[in-house]
């Protein structure tokens, strides 16, 4: 037996290609064109979120078949397959956005599905979106075959009058327009030039924020989530990405020995100090889950209490993932933290080596301005804060990066929806001071967890946006800034204390202390609670009733089964 066979007899795709009894299967295979030695090789997903709904994922495909070529160079037979996504841009602002947090979950299922189905041996996943990215590593967390993922790229910054813009821009603009500070034409003009090519939103939103985790995680190549998605470098990460999924393969390197304790306190330094997404807090709990490793809200939050925050990236910040990666890339930021003592430099990498040695010879690049050093940061503490108190006894999550104002008092205003919080920021029908409470957009009650942009955008584009806070049961997006909390846990829709409290209750929120309360006692709190009453949602069937049946709660991310702690057997190991 020689070594290629010797190696496919241990793995998966021997029970679909090898021995007499899979004959009718080889017939399958041939009729597809492969060869007799291709179909004793290995087999390699190929899974790609390509799809026309949105820039993030139109690039995909072209770097699919770049990666196809790699696997096939090193003696590996790659099979392509795409799944879903739903991207946020286009989500946002309507009933839409219920269906962008399950589909993480569909992703990560029809992933696992499809590698069971055909008995694949490894997976190399391509994506570009917010809940893609998550949904593809906890994919290759739950299959544990040998993986590498790659991320998309981003989009290029678009030009306004002059000045470098992005999507934000144009969500704040509505609110500038909603009272008169942009006329309909430089609405017009902006929308057409702020998204110039293919990629994922340009700032450290939730896109980008999950590429640079991809990297500290140790799931990615080096570099490989700085570079945009029209620059020709990505073909080469793709093509590097083919040819070591090989090596993987042969010394049976897996995720889970990857993504370790360690290694995701790694990926939250990297949240903190580039002032990511608050998103972060849901995914890593739920990557975290598929192997098994309790890492909650609170675990993130501890991190990025004490993690510094030194990226100037857009929203908070002056500069776009296109900068950074001109700057150094990810492995600048990861290189800073490491030699202050921010990062574990022992943690194993798909490139077979540890953080630290891949990060050796990385030199600090004193020309550049947006990545500082970890000992003269922005901020001493991270750019995301978690917060706990009678109004979240199961957490929240705020982003501070850039903001001056790190607490607040005042009274509350209730919103059962984002709609019609929406509706009253829209014709200004709120009040300097207030905390505005938008519930019932739970995991469970939205049912889906949808992200408030178009809301939180439109106050700042109004100008109130450090003049009004606004918490919520369900999420922000990365583009958001001002002071809003998000996860608010336990939901309204179970009861939680955010469905009890009412108009007028003065709500406190302290990003230094980190603490969310509202000015009430706990009697009062248990009254209020007994004379709840729980509310129905519009979903009586479909995917979004099922999904609402499932999930758990945001602090351990939002999941829908049992995870790796509940695995009777380990794909990988058939």
């Amino acid at each position: 037996m020689d070594a290629k066979s010797s190696l496919k007899s241990k793995l998966p795709s021997r029970h679909a290609t090898e021995g007499p009894d899979r004959a009718p299967h080889r017939s399958f295979y041939y009729a597809m064109g492969l060869t007799t030695e291709q179909i004793h090789q290995p087999f390699v997903g190929v899974a790609t979120c390509w799809n026309e709904a949105a820039p993030c994922n139109i690039a995909l495909m072209r770097q699919a078949q770049v990666v196809k070529k790699g696997v096939a160079s090193v003696g590996a037979t790659p099979r392509e397959f795409c799944t879903i996504t739903v991207t946020d841009g286009i989500a946002m602002g309507h009933a839409g956005m219920k269906a962008s947090l399950p589909s993480r979950e569909v992703i990560a299922d029809s992933v696992e599905l499809t590698v069971r189905g055909h008995a694949y041996d490894a997976l190399i996943g391509i994506a570009g979106c917010d809940k893609s990215q998550p949904g593809m590593m906890m994919a290759m967390c739950r299959l544990n075959v040998p993986a590498i993922y790659i991320y998309g790229g981003s989009i290029l910054p678009g030009t306004f009058k002059g000045k470098p813009v992005t999507i934000q821009d144009v969500y704040e603009a509505v609110g500038k327009h909603s009272v008169g500070q942009m006329s309909d034409e430089d609405l017009d003009i902006l929308e057409q030039n702020a998204c110039p090519s293919a990629g994922a939103c340009g700032a450290q939103f939730t896109a980008n924020t999950m590429a640079t985790v991809s990297e500290a995680i140790g799931l990615a190549l080096p570099y490989s989530a700085g570079a945009p998605a029209p620059y020709e470098i990505r073909d080469k990460f793709c093509m590097l990405a083919g040819e070591m999924i090989m090596d993987l393969i042969v010394k049976n390197i897996r995720p889970r020995d990857i993504v370790t304790r360690e290694a995701l306190e790694n990926a939250a330094a990297v949240v903190a100090a580039t002032g990511g997404s608050t998103n972060a807090a849901l995914h890593l709990p739920a990557i975290a889950h598929e192997c098994g490793i309790e890492f909650t809200l609170f675990d993130v939050a501890e991190v990025f209490k004490k993690t510094p925050y030194v990226a100037d990236l857009k929203p908070g910040g002056r500069y776009v993932a296109k900068d950074m990666f001109e700057a150094g890339g990810v492995p600048i930021l990861m290189k800073t933290l490491l030699d202050h003592g921010y990062l574990h430099g022992d943690c194993l990498t798909v490139t077979g080596r540890s953080i630290a040695e891949n990060l050796k010879n990385v030199k600090w690049n004193p020309d550049q301005d947006v990545v500082y050093p970890a000992d003269k940061p922005l901020m001493p503490t991270g750019g995301v804060v978690g917060l706990k108190g009678n109004l979240a006894p199961e957490g929240a999550i705020v982003k501070i990066a850039g903001m001056k104002r790190l607490k607040f008092s005042g009274p509350a205003r209730c919103f059962d929806g984002e709609e019609a919080c929406f509706d009253a920021v829209k014709n200004r029908k709120y009040k300097d001071g207030e905390v505005l409470v938008i519930r019932y957009e739970g995991p469970r009650g939205g049912p889906g967890m949808r992200e408030m942009l178009s809301t939180t955008a439109a106050l700042y584009g109004q100008g109130a946006g450090e003049k009004v806070a606004l918490i919520t049961d369900g999420r922000f997006s990365g583009a958001t800034r001002g002071f809003c909390v998000g996860h608010v846990g336990p939901e309204a829709a179970i009861g939680g204390p955010i469905g009890l409290i009412r108009d007028g209750d003065i709500i406190e929120i302290d990003a230094v202390k980190g603490s969310l309360d509202v000015k009430l006692s706990a009697e009062e709190l248990a009254k209020r609670k007994a004379q709840w009453k729980p509310r129905e949602n519009n979903y009586g069937s479909g995917y979004l009733w099922k999904y609402a049946q499932q999930v758990g709660p945001a602090v351990n991310g939002a999941v829908t089964h049992p995870g790796g702690a509940g695995e009777k057997e380990c794909y990988a190991d058939v």
